[in-house]
């Protein structure tokens, strides 16, 4: 017994002594790609949605947005925050605040964007390894209900929430401590420059979402753009010099930057390399859809429609038309 004793008191010293972060009770990993409008993260998004490893939603903070947009940011933020962590644990509960009573899965913000959403175990209309069908996704699995997400969230080993509403990483701190969570971010950035000229393609689209960002302040209309970019411009800075120049302990190994135009130029070397950063491998059917997507010749259009286009024209678009 007292050979016994002394061991289990010699563990408990080095535990004590020695700098300790308790791992994840949940082998899940959880993806936060963190962004800002117009910024090519909906095509990221669908990198990660595509996978058959991964559980994907689109924008989920744009419900909290929608429904507290006249209270302030500190409040906003808090908010989303723990709309993220309940979701992270595959909770749809929280979402209850933010959608009509019994709602379906087409309550949710293009929820069609998701393969997860549009496959088994949520719904019926294809496997789960599949490549989505936006628009037969969008005719057949409409009506299903919330608790079949919460099911099919569950049964995956990755869930990935695209965001392009937090401008900083402090709120986010409680993720990174919750023992239940290994969350890594991904901070998705885009020269400022093609951000404006995508912007002013989509001003009315915007229109609720800069009134947040500047606070309600009576801003001149010609200014709006500007002043809305500024704090764009800000946040991004802001989150990189915390996460590199002075990160905290608890986010070692948990960022990563990306530019979207080194993901237009060299798509599947740098896809790789975001992949290998959240434990996901790239799949021959992915590879080949990455690469379809990345190469096309039409020049689409949409907020946010991801068709087959070239990626590198793209990217620099704004140089010609700006």
């Amino acid at each position: 017994y007292f050979h016994i004793f002394v061991s289990v008191t010699s563990v408990l010293l080095l535990l004590l002594l020695s700098p300790f972060r308790p791992k994840p009770s949940s082998s899940k990993v959880h993806v936060l790609l963190l962004s800002s409008w117009r910024s090519g993260s909906s095509f990221l998004g669908q990198v990660f949605s595509q996978h058959p490893s991964v559980f994907y939603l689109m924008e989920p903070t744009w419900h909290v947005w929608k429904t507290l947009q006249k209270a302030g940011m500190q409040v906003i933020q808090m908010a989303v925050r723990d709309l993220l962590q309940s979701i992270f644990q595959c909770d749809f509960s929280v979402m209850e605040t933010y959608l009509p009573k019994h709602p379906k899965v087409s309550n949710l913000f293009l929820w069609r964007q998701s393969r997860a959403l549009c496959s088994q175990p949520a719904c019926p209309l294809m496997p789960h390894h599949q490549i989505s069908n936006e628009t037969q996704c969008k005719k057949d699995c409409d009506a299903w209900g919330l608790q079949l997400v919460q099911e099919a969230c569950s049964t995956y080993s990755h869930v990935v929430l695209k965001v392009v509403r937090i401008f900083e990483l402090e709120s986010l701190y409680p993720l990174l401590q919750d023992p239940s969570l290994d969350l890594r971010i991904i901070h998705l950035v885009r020269d400022p420059r093609a951000v404006l000229r995508s912007r002013e393609a989509l001003k009315k689209g915007l229109r609720r979402d800069n009134t947040i960002v500047l606070e309600h302040r009576n801003i001149p209309a010609t200014d709006v753009q500007y002043q809305v970019m500024q704090e764009i411009c800000r946040s991004h800075v802001h989150i990189h010099n915390r996460a590199i120049l002075n990160p905290p302990p608890l986010l070692e190994g948990r960022y990563k930057m990306v530019r979207y135009e080194d993901v237009a130029r060299n798509p599947i070397e740098e896809i790789n390399a975001i992949y290998e950063f959240v434990g996901l491998e790239l799949t021959p059917e992915l590879e080949g859809w990455i690469h379809h997507m990345t190469h096309g010749k039409v020049k689409g259009k949409g907020a946010f429609k991801i068709t087959s286009r070239n990626a590198t024209d793209v990217s620099r678009a704004w140089r010609s038309t700006l």
